[in-house]
């Protein structure tokens, strides 16, 4: 069953409220797959007002925290050893790797900078060519198109010197990895504006049930109230709760254009493992801006670090709070796991705006 729209009749923010906080039945697991509803699901409040029967949980929709501990070590390794300017988000300087984070390799000299888009990156290349620059690609369908207009560019300006780094990943392979661990998603709404609603429909084909998202208070706490009065009814449903953004269709120009330059792949995801045709890499045609061959990168296993629990984290196996290092020697001014450091990460929205965090 597929619909779109919400809640109608009396005040619908009103009617959403009251749907959340006076359910009682069978207890239902939401899964918020996006980073960003997950913080600002907790910095609304609105975690406050479900029932004692709900229970939200976070999944593996942030893109710096299911980056495998071997791609910063690339990273570290393409900047201290061969000598390359890494270009990347602020988030991902101070993601630990193996060794050291990119902040740490910073410290020892090796040139990183942050920049604010991929675009950034294209035009410090071609204002730099005396530098060997790479910029590291990390994203899901929302952020990967804007990396292939990067490589775009830097093929139209003619430049030798940038590359990609990437670490793009798909979420239909995580859809289905986390089915057993909830009873309906919260599918993040800039994903489904790229994708459109066939990968949704294929959970829905499955027995998955889930509710497309907007941002706001007001369209976060209608997709919740959505997701609880459907589960009742028990059946599998699919709502478009987020209309005014995502269609049917989605961009069919912004999957074009990731489709020309790059290709599925196998991508490891921190705490899943490895899953196929999760990922997206540059297609061979484009070898001369993948950095992994250009540099001749060799193969790296990165270790996570002793007592993280992370990778736990984002599988929905378990909560910030129970991990032993979380509030004691993981904290957002000196994390040791991605899901602290990463402004989208789980642990840091608990650390950040769950009362209960003095507990720990």
């Amino acid at each position: 069953m597929t619909q779109s729209g919400g809640l109608n009749g009396k005040s619908a923010i009103e009617k959403a409220r009251e749907i959340i906080s006076t359910y009682h039945g069978p207890r239902i697991r939401i899964m918020e797959v996006c980073g960003t509803h997950t913080h600002e699901i907790f910095r609304q409040g609105i975690r406050s007002l479900l029932s004692e029967e709900i229970t939200l949980i976070s999944g593996p929709g942030c893109p710096v925290c299911v980056t495998p501990v071997s791609y910063i070590d690339e990273a570290v390794m393409l900047a201290l050893e061969k000598g390359c300017t890494i270009l990347t988000f602020g988030d991902l300087v101070r993601v630990p790797g193996s060794d050291m984070s990119l902040q740490t390799a910073r410290g020892e000299g090796a040139k990183v900078r942050v920049v604010y888009s991929p675009q950034d990156a294209e035009v410090y290349a071609r204002t730099h060519p005396e530098e060997e620059t790479v910029f590291l690609s990390v994203g899901f369908e929302t952020t990967t198109p804007s990396s292939c207009i990067a490589l775009e560019q830097a093929i139209a300006d003619g430049i030798s010197n940038f590359s990609l780094l990437c670490a793009n990943k798909t979420m239909p392979a995580a859809y289905r990895a986390m089915m057993d661990a909830t009873d309906a998603y919260l599918y993040p709404g800039h994903v489904c504006a790229i994708q459109g609603l066939a990968d949704c429909r294929q959970m829905l084909d499955l027995g998955m049930s889930g509710v497309v998202a907007g941002f706001t208070p007001q369209e976060l706490l209608t997709a919740l109230a959505v997701i609880v009065q459907k589960t009742q009814e028990g059946k599998p449903f699919l709502v478009n709760c987020y209309p005014r953004v995502v269609t049917e269709e989605g961009s069919p120009q912004a999957r074009a254009l990731v489709e020309k330059y790059m290709e599925p792949c196998d991508s490891m995801w921190r705490g899943i493992g490895t899953m196929k045709d999760s990922g997206m890499d540059l297609r061979d045609a484009y070898e001369a801006y993948d950095a992994r061959k250009k540099y001749h990168l060799p193969k790296i296993e990165g270790r996570e670090a002793k007592g993280c629990r992370c990778g736990e984290v984002l599988q929905g196996a378990c909560t910030p709070r129970d991990c032993p290092l979380f509030g004691r020697r993981c904290t957002p001014e000196h994390p040791v796991g991605a899901c602290m450091v990463s402004s989208e990460g789980a642990c840091s929205a608990f650390y950040l705006y769950d009362s209960r965090k003095e507990q720990a």
